[in-house]
C-alpha cells in the first residue's frame, strides 16, 4: 500500500469520544476562526521574549503573596463562562466547555481522580484576562488581544523550531536577533531539565505556579500536565530532546496522555454544568478545597 493510501486509509479512523477525524484537528490553514487564529499566533511571536517572560513571572509571583484574589474554583470557573480562546481552530464554544468536556473524556475512561480534576482546572490559568492590559498581552476575550493567554508555547531563550504553527512568523521574535538566544541551546545547558527551562508565557505556566503556590495536593504529573500541555514542540513534534533529563521522558509519556484527551474530546455538544459540578466539586474538596490565591 503506498503513502497516500495509507494515509487515506489513517483518516477514517475515529474513536468513539471523536466528532471529526483525527487530521482535522489543529487546523491551521483555511478553519472557520482562521483569521482570528493567524493574529493571535503572529503577536505571539512578536512579543514573546525573554524579558517578557521574566517581567510577567515577577508580576505572577508578586500577586500571588500579596493575595489580593482569592476565589474558589468554582467562582473562577464562572469567570471564565464567557471566555473563548482566540488560538483555538476547533472550538468557539466558551472554554469552561471544553473544560468539562476534557474532563468528563478522562472520567469515562477510567483515569484517577486528579486527573479527571486536572481536566477540569488545566486552562483556568486563563483567568488572567481579568486583570490583564494591553501591555500584558491579556486584554480579554475573543475579542480582544490574548497572545499572552493561549496558544500553543515553545522554549523562549533558544532556537524557536520550525515545528511552530506558523513557522513563517518566528522571523518576528526580537531575541532571534539576539546571539544568546538564538542558538541551539540558548541560555540553557545540555540536559539542564524540562523543569529549568521558559517557556512562552500564558495560563499553563500560571496554573502551574498557581496550584503550587496553594500547595494543592496533586502529584507532581499533574503538575507537569498543567505547565506543559500547550509545548507542542516539545510533546508532539520531538523537539527540545537535547535539554531534556533521562526522567523528562517519563514526564513526557503523561502529557501526551493528557493532550489525548485535551485535543480529541472538543465537540459542539454543550454539558451541564450544574448536573456534573457535584462530582466535581467533591474531587476539588479532596485537592484544593476552599478559596485559593489567584
Amino acid at each position: 500500500m503506498d503513502t497516500q493510501k495509507k494515509r487515506q486509509k489513517k483518516k477514517l479512523v475515529r474513536r468513539p469520544e471523536m466528532c471529526k477525524d483525527e487530521q482535522e484537528f489543529r487546523n491551521y490553514k483555511d478553519s472557520q476562526r482562521q483569521l482570528v487564529v493567524q493574529r493571535h499566533y503572529k503577536l505571539m511571536r512578536q512579543n514573546q521574549t525573554v524579558e517578557f517572560h521574566s517581567r510577567q513571572m515577577a508580576k505572577l509571583m508578586e500577586r500571588l503573596r500579596a493575595g489580593t484574589c482569592k476565589m474558589s474554583i468554582r467562582e473562577c470557573f464562572m469567570q471564565l463562562e464567557n471566555y473563548v480562546d482566540s488560538s483555538d481552530p476547533d472550538s468557539e464554544l466558551p472554554n469552561v466547555i471544553h473544560a468539562l468536556q476534557t474532563a468528563e473524556g478522562i472520567r469515562k475512561a477510567g483515569e484517577p481522580e486528579w486527573f479527571q480534576l486536572i481536566g477540569l482546572l488545566h486552562d483556568m490559568g486563563k483567568v488572567m484576562f481579568l486583570w490583564g492590559d494591553e501591555q500584558d498581552g491579556q486584554q480579554g476575550t475573543a475579542d480582544g488581544d490574548q497572545w499572552a493567554l493561549g496558544g500553543d508555547t515553545w522554549v523562549v531563550g533558544a532556537a524557536m523550531p520550525k515545528s511552530l504553527v506558523f513557522p513563517e512568523y518566528n522571523e518576528l521574535n526580537p531575541d532571534m536577533q539576539k546571539k544568546e538566544y538564538s542558538s541551539k541551546y540558548g541560555i540553557y545547558k545540555p540536559n539542564c531539565g524540562i523543569q529549568n527551562l521558559k517557556f512562552a508565557f500564558g495560563h499553563d505556566e500560571y496554573m502551574y505556579q498557581m496550584l503550587k503556590f496553594n500547595q494543592a495536593k496533586f502529584p507532581e504529573q499533574a503538575l507537569h500536565m498543567c505547565r506543559l500541555h500547550s509545548c507542542y514542540p516539545w510533546h508532539s513534534s520531538g523537539e527540545y530532546d537535547h535539554l531534556m533529563k533521562h526522567e523528562d521522558h517519563e514526564t513526557k509519556r503523561w502529557v501526551q496522555k493528557f493532550n489525548n484527551y485535551d485535543l480529541y474530546t472538543k465537540t459542539p455538544e454543550t454539558l451541564k454544568t450544574e448536573e456534573l459540578w457535584p462530582y466535581y466539586q467533591n474531587l476539588i474538596d479532596k485537592f484544593c478545597p476552599g478559596k485559593l490565591c489567584w
